[in-house]
């Protein structure tokens, strides 16, 4: 691939890079590695033949690019498809953090969900994980994916950074992706090379420090920040990890790295980050530094006021009708909003109704059922839910073929009949809803959802089948 890199660019790659600059060009010549991270959860014994992401326990590299779409387990939250530079965010959460102890987890810039889902997979069931966006429409992406990787324990939410100051030292953990000029996207995606410019860097590099500075109150004392980039450039990286601690008491963290990762570790006035280069690591651009906020790690102080809540739990009758459908349902708090029941671990509530009273929330824990009268709908998250008590049901198999015209929203045949709703999976793991009406299978798949591609004569192999 021939590659026409802006100058300004190359001059400084040249001076940060100096005898390496020449297989770091060459580098970004090759075609972009491939990647993915399964979901554990859902396929806890999976045996994987796949060289692995060298800083995960469950990342690993495909030798091609395949057809996603048409891979059912996908569809299914078995697995995310996520650059795997990206993945050392494992590295940073394991080296610093408690995982066996309940956090309290921001990520700040969430969509689609790579490191949400990440988060997600790491944290501890107590934990909570709050993954906003600010862009309403990948903030609905977003919960999608949250909704397929199925934890239960995740707020979706849609703000702005500053609304984070309603929620003073609220949260353990903070990770900011932070927006960028995307120079370590360039061979994924050409039109970043036309995009960038030094004055656009210069915008991200202001931009990003109004959103460090924004929701920099929230972060509890003695709590960590992750802060990441795709870039490569010190402006919008260790400058201005470098210009926060000026403004704040922070500290750098260092990380151990193992040397065969191929990572650089770089250090500017007191602050230690971690580069990705292509030429040194198998997958793209990116940066990461740790930072520790001072003081000590106690909790805010809780009002003694008798608490309004927001959240609405809901009737003895509807958990009733419900509660079977759930592993564990006695460690659930039930909520209802309208004829919608959902779920939420119950030692999170009020720090989850906390997030509602002072931010946007568009998802929240597990939708379960839609009530109607005496009748109960099934919703599809549920059965997307690492918690989902498959027992309570009629669990159909299908096979490639009927997953994939499922996926699309078609009329199936089972060759079945009666009148009840039924759990549809592909290789043991679920993918949703449909109710069998005599002869008849009525689809319930979501339609925004559904697989828009007409199916080929000859269907794929699964990716990690």
């Amino acid at each position: 691939m021939n590659m026409q890199l802006p100058n300004t660019f190359t001059e400084r790659m040249q001076r940060l890079l100096a005898q390496d600059y020449r297989a770091f060009e060459e580098a970004l010549a090759q075609p972009a590695p491939v990647s993915i991270r399964i979901n554990r959860a859902k396929v806890p014994g999976l045996s994987v033949n796949l060289p692995l992401v060298p800083w995960t326990t469950s990342g690993f590299y495909l030798p091609e690019r395949p057809l996603f779409t048409l891979d059912p387990l996908i569809h299914a939250g078995a697995y995310y498809v996520q650059e795997a530079s990206s993945m050392f965010l494992e590295q940073a959460f394991k080296q610093t953090c408690d995982l066996s102890q309940p956090l309290q987890v921001l990520d700040l810039c969430g969509a689609p969900g790579g490191k949400s889902t990440h988060i997600a997979s790491l944290l501890s069931a107590g934990s909570l994980l709050v993954s906003n966006e600010v862009i309403r429409s990948r903030a609905n992406i977003l919960a999608e994916n949250i909704t397929k990787w199925g934890s239960g324990n995740v707020l979706v939410t849609s703000n702005d950074p500053r609304d984070f100051g309603k929620l003073p030292s609220f949260f353990d953990v903070m990770v900011i992706d932070a927006p960028c000029s995307g120079e370590g996207m360039f061979r994924k995606d050409p039109q970043a090379i036309e995009e960038w410019s030094e004055e656009n860097v210069n915008l991200c590099a202001l931009r990003q420090q109004r959103i460090l500075m924004d929701v920099w109150d929230a972060l509890k004392p003695g709590g960590m920040l992750v802060y990441s980039t795709c870039t490569w450039n010190e402006q919008e990286n260790e400058e201005n990890m470098a210009w926060l601690a000026a403004q704040e008491q922070i500290e750098s963290v260092q990380l151990e790295l193992q040397p065969e990762w191929g990572i650089v570790p770089a250090q500017l006035n007191g602050i230690t980050g971690y580069r990705f280069y292509p030429h040194k690591v198998n997958g793209e651009g990116f940066f990461m530094a740790v930072m520790r906020k001072a003081g000590g790690t106690e909790s805010s102080p809780k009002s003694s006021r008798k608490k309004k809540y927001k959240l609405t739990t809901a009737g003895k009758k509807e958990r009733e009708l419900v509660q079977n459908w759930f592993q564990k349902p006695e460690e659930y708090e039930w909520l209802q909003y309208g004829e919608i029941l959902s779920a939420i671990p119950a030692n999170l509530f009020e720090a989850a109704d906390e997030v509602y009273q002072k931010l946007y929330v568009i998802y929240a824990g597990t939708e379960i059922a839609e009530v109607k009268g005496k009748k109960l709908k099934p919703l599809h998250p549920l059965a997307l839910s690492q918690h989902l008590n498959k027992k309570a049901f009629a669990v159909v198999d299908l096979d490639m073929e009927q997953a994939l015209r499922y996926l699309r929203k078609e009329d199936i045949n089972l060759g079945s009949s009666g009148n009840e709703w039924l759990l549809l999976q592909y290789q043991n793991i679920p993918l949703g809803w449909a109710k069998q009406v005599g002869n008849r299978i009525n689809n319930y798949f979501p339609k925004e959802w559904r697989i828009r591609m007409d199916l080929p004569q000859e269907l794929p192999q699964g990716v990690i089948a």
